[in-house]
């Protein structure tokens, strides 16, 4: 199916207002200037017991422009679309750099901005990968299919409560800047989900399950049956939650561990995404998203796991979240490695930290997440590459006399270095000769990231992945949140120490 940009936003005066702004931008002695205009709409429904308990429908559109003048940053951001206004606004931005100018050399701190060489590209255009834009279907169908699920569990015996929701988001974004590069694109993402509660009448005993289904980069099929199996999660859902209520605690100590996809993307995304975002290991968020234990002086030397680690950051993946056609800075999509064979060898970029690093070229790191915020580093999709003649998750199953497979996310929780971690899971199950032997409660699995991908010994096969994600990864002052997928597949790791998150709670 043919996708194109929303013509209605390619009625808005975009080229008129980016011309206005970069010639003030160059007229008053900008090194650099950028213009960046967005129309974001995003659209949530909710649903308590199959009845509306909210809904939301909003659009963000202004434009902003970014300037390097003396060797400082500007930026500047407005709503009113009109040539002078936009002239204004770059006015602002360059009045900024010039304070900013004026603070670094009073302080004697900070240092000169420059920006790695980038080619140049003129009219591009690109459109995400879906088929049905989900702001084309009516509000009545999306609400009355999250009720149709949400009554369809509410009608087994072992489901007391259903919170249904939808996220749809369409993105438009125009940019230009003074090197001439144009580009104009359009991003659709949605993200579903259901979580069923069950209470134990007898005990007052209660305990949750979440669907499986990942956020992802697509259009409303999702929703009726293109990328996931709806009706078959549905269907075994009721059970599996009942089992879980009444499945005893696991027994603290070390075990083997397979975990799902459904589980591993956030240990990826948490220990390594974030980990290998160069602005982080140099220390530029260090007082509030954090470090990173992975230093560019260990770049090409840090054993980050076992030899079967092979990662890669990726904003091309189709269907990805952080998936682009161009960044914020105008930067092509580009696939890269982070960690090959097991040794760090790669980071994630933006123009201005590859240039700081001594790198010739941006790998197209630069995102905000609001016409009125100014572009930071921001995660790709990086993923964990599947073995080419790797197992499926039941013969790495069968590999194990005595361990735990998990699968889904739940919570998470790791230091500031990226370093220190413990994820749980929606389910735990016992593993006892190359067997399933029912499901556990309390697991959490707690380690550190060298050690926890250093004891992968089995990667399972391209059968086995599975492309997770987060709609709302937060990073910056003031914060940002940007959508973010990871592909996987599921992967062995052995005597891995897991705690029993009751006892651990004093419970």
């Amino acid at each position: 199916m043919h996708r194109s940009i929303d013509p209605s936003f390619l009625g808005l005066p975009l080229r008129p207002l980016a011309d206005a702004a970069l010639a003030r931008a160059r007229a008053l002695g900008a090194e650099h200037a950028d213009f960046r205009l967005e129309r974001v709409r995003t659209a949530s429904w909710r649903l308590r017991d199959a009845r509306p308990s909210g809904s939301t429908d909003t659009t963000d559109l202004g434009y902003a422009v970014r300037v390097v003048h003396g060797g400082s940053w500007g930026f500047a951001a407005g709503g009113v679309l009109t040539m002078d206004a936009a002239a204004r606004v770059a006015a602002q931005a360059v009045a900024m750099a010039r304070l900013a100018a004026k603070v670094t050399a009073a302080s004697g701190a900070g240092e000169r901005v420059e920006l790695a060489e980038e080619p140049v590209h003129p009219d591009r255009t690109w459109v995400s990968s879906y088929l049905t834009d989900p702001f084309t279907v009516p509000a009545e169908e999306k609400t009355g299919l999250l009720a149709q699920w949400s009554e369809r569990l509410l009608a087994a015996r072992e489901v007391s409560h259903v919170d249904a929701s939808l996220v749809t988001v369409r993105e438009n974004k125009f940019y230009a800047d003074t090197a001439g590069t144009v580009t104009t694109q359009q991003r659709i993402r949605l993200n579903p989900q259901l979580t069923a509660v069950a209470v134990d009448p007898v005990t007052g005993r209660f305990d949750s399950m979440r669907t499986l289904a990942p956020p992802t980069g697509r259009g409303w099929e999702y929703l009726t049956g293109t990328g996931w199996d709806w009706d078959a999660e549905l269907a075994e859902l009721p059970e599996l939650l009942a089992a879980k209520l009444r499945a005893p605690s696991v027994r603290p100590g070390r075990y083997d561990l397979v975990i799902d996809p459904s589980n591993l993307w956030l240990t990826i995304h948490e220990s390594i995404g974030h980990a290998t975002e160069l602005d982080r290991a140099l220390g530029y968020e260090s007082s509030y998203a954090g470090t990173s234990f992975a230093t560019p002086d260990r770049l090409g030397t840090l054993k980050y796991g076992s030899e079967l680690m092979n990662v890669t950051g990726d904003r091309t993946t189709e269907h990805g979240l952080a998936t682009i056609g161009y960044d914020d800075e105008g930067v092509a999509a580009q696939s890269w490695d982070l960690v090959s064979g097991g040794i760090l060898t790669g980071y994630q970029l933006d123009r201005r930290i590859a240039r700081r690093h001594g790198l010739t070229r941006s790998n197209g790191c630069s995102y905000a997440d609001s016409p009125a915020h100014m572009p930071i580093q921001r995660m790709a999709n990086v993923s964990l590459r599947p073995a080419p003649d790797g197992p499926s998750t039941e013969e790495l199953i069968s590999s194990v006399s005595d361990g735990l497979y998990l699968v889904g996310n739940r919570s998470w929780s790791i230091d500031m270095q990226r370093y220190n971690f413990q994820f749980t899971q929606q389910r735990a199950y016992r593993i006892r000769g190359g067997r399933l032997a029912g499901q556990l409660r309390d697991v959490a699995y707690q380690a550190t990231t060298t050690d926890f991908w250093g004891s992968m010994t089995a990667v399972g096969g391209p059968q086995t992945h599975l492309l997770g994600g987060s709609f709302n990864c937060g990073k910056a002052q003031p914060g940002q949140l940007a959508a973010v997928s990871h592909g996987c597949p599921s992967a062995l790791f052995e005597q891995v120490n897991v705690l029993n998150t009751a006892e651990e709670a004093g419970k």
